[in-house]
């Protein structure tokens, strides 16, 4: 259960940052630094980066942005199967 609130949290986190960087962006102000948008991604957020960056077209055409946030993205539903597999198996972590 508490890995499911930290998934929502940081996910939902990540796609608040994207849209508020791009609102910063919009308006000429101070910007969220890339490694802190792509940090998200990496703890977790990517679903969350991805939705931010697809529904607020933001940091779609950065080459860094179309690779590391799906890879991790996808890591992180990788590891969530393998544990939910190790579970369901009766394993004990």
């Amino acid at each position: 259960m508490i890995v499911a609130i930290y998934y929502l949290a940081i996910n939902a986190a990540a796609m608040f940052l994207y849209a508020w960087d791009k609102r910063r962006a919009i308006k000429h102000q101070y910007r969220v630094p890339e490694k802190r948008l792509l940090l998200m991604g990496a703890l977790g957020g990517g679903i969350g980066s991805l939705v931010g960056m697809y529904v607020f077209h933001h940091k779609t055409s950065k080459r860094k942005f179309q690779i590391l946030v799906p890879l991790w993205t996808a890591l992180h539903i990788a590891l969530i199967g393998f544990c939910l597999y190790l579970y369901c198996k009766g394993y004990q972590y």
